[in-house]
């Protein structure tokens, strides 16, 4: 039976445009021309490169190896030539270290893959090392290293696995379209992250605008059940951030992350459903992350689609497979328009964090200037982690950052709920990143001088 969940404080319901994409079967993009695979995919450290102009590399190799605990390796999407090792852009605006293979059109998988038909009888250091090879990260955007969450510090007991089916960006659906596409491998993968983490409890959540997800994952467990710890699929109310990991944690069970804390010291680990698809790959097959489903939408392009597309594909042809551009162009977002970057040019690729591709025409896109904060709190009630946002941008405008530090901005999930509501259209978000970094660069130099 499926359960209710609660709700959590804050939050804001923006216009969803679900519909676009919901009900449309996942495409896959042709095999591209090239591919650029920034070094640089994931939360932490980046890979250095393994290849050089002129090498040939098979679909599957690896081809930039880990620099860092935090980290995860990359491998070629296809097989073909090396013919760029340097700065490219990247999604996030800036230029980093990336490889560019030139496909040989033959697409042919490495050698040596192992393959374990029997991977619910391995043991649990083995599936994190098969993980780790196959560098899997979080595929609700954060892109975390997987392998990472999966080996937390022996004093953090974990009892309760959730796994996180909501996908509350507006817009996007790619997560919805697996769990009905890809039901089999997303229980498959929960069955292995049980068997890695050992939990007593599993709890799957999902928004109540997918009924057909609810129902389709519920019929799911109910038919695993004996394969299963106790397992419960949870309908949550449609707001925004509901996917956020603290908000899904008070919604589902009612707890709240101690302020600089982790859902570890609750004894929690959550994990994307997509994430879990990955892992079944990985493990049953010895496939490496090289693709991903994304959403390509929004009334910019001419056929909203959700995509099977390889790691590396520039935006540039994906646009393209869905018929180009209906009418001019007035900006395209990578992920979702809450907190999705805008881009600057259509050269930069499809990333493992990649959760889609938004494009608004330039009638959709109006520039309002940022006027004074007229204290109406409105900011305040959205955050759902119960911040002053107002308090954090007025000290930002003034570079008054020692005084910014007093309201927590680095509890700020950055969730642009505040910048949303703002009557006076301030850039609160900005603001906060602002300070974010102007408090991390101090405390580096403080650390490199001490």
């Amino acid at each position: 039976m499926i359960q209710r969940g609660n709700r959590f404080p804050g939050g804001i319901h923006p216009f969803y445009g679900k519909e676009f994409t919901q009900g449309g079967k996942t495409e896959t993009v042709p095999l591209p021309d090239k591919v650029t695979i920034p070094l640089s995919q994931h939360i932490g450290a980046p890979c250095k490169a393994l290849v050089a102009v002129g090498a040939l590399v098979k679909k599957g190799e690896m081809i930039g190896e880990t620099t860092g605990v935090v980290a995860a390796p990359i491998h070629a999407p296809l097989s073909g030539k090396v013919t760029a090792v340097g700065p490219a852009p990247h999604p996030g605006g800036s230029l980093v270290p990336c490889i560019t293979i030139e496909s040989d059109k033959k697409d042919e998988w490495i050698g040596g893959l192992e393959e374990h038909s029997d991977y619910l009888n391995l043991d649990a250091d083995t599936l994190r090392k098969i993980i780790t090879k196959a560098g899997v990260v979080g595929l609700g955007g954060a892109a975390f290293p997987t392998h990472v969450k999966l080996n937390p510090p022996k004093d953090k007991k974990i009892h309760t696995l959730i796994l996180n089916g909501v996908e509350c960006e507006p817009y996007l659906t790619a997560d919805h379209r697996l769990m009905l596409e890809q039901t089999a491998e997303v229980i498959e993968g929960l069955k292995i992250l049980i068997r890695i983490l050992g939990v007593q409890k599993v709890y799957i959540g999902i928004e109540d605008n997918k009924p057909d997800a609810l129902k389709i994952m519920e019929a799911a467990v109910e038919k695993e059940s004996r394969n299963l710890v106790e397992t419960r699929v949870v309908s949550l109310e449609t707001k925004y951030p509901q996917g956020g990991e603290k908000q899904l944690i008070q919604a589902i069970l009612g707890l709240e992350v101690p302020n600089g804390g982790l859902p570890m010291d609750l004894g929690l680990v959550v994990q994307n459903v997509g994430t879990a698809a990955a892992i079944y790959e990985a493990v049953r097959f010895g496939r490496p992350l090289i693709e991903r489903i994304i959403t390509v939408t929004g009334r910019g392009v001419l056929q909203p689609k959700n995509l099977r597309v390889r790691i590396g594909t520039p935006i540039r042809d994906v646009i393209r497979f869905c018929g180009g551009f209906a009418g001019e162009p007035g900006k395209v977002i990578m992920g979702g328009p809450m907190m999705g970057p805008a881009q600057y040019t259509l050269d930069v690729p499809v990333v493992k964090g990649t959760g889609g591709i938004l494009i608004f025409p330039k009638e959709e896109v109006s520039v309002e200037e940022s006027r004074a904060c007229i204290r109406c709190s409105a900011c305040i009630e959205a955050c759902p982690v119960g911040l002053l946002p107002n308090m954090l941008s007025v000290t930002a405008e003034a570079l008054n950052f020692t005084e910014a530090k007093k309201f927590h901005p680095f509890s700020c999930i950055e969730c642009g709920c505040c910048s949303y509501v703002c009557p006076s259209r301030r850039p609160i978000v900005h603001q906060i990143r602002h300070i974010k970094m102007d408090l991390s660069s101090t405390r580096k130099k403080v650390v490199t001088v001490g």
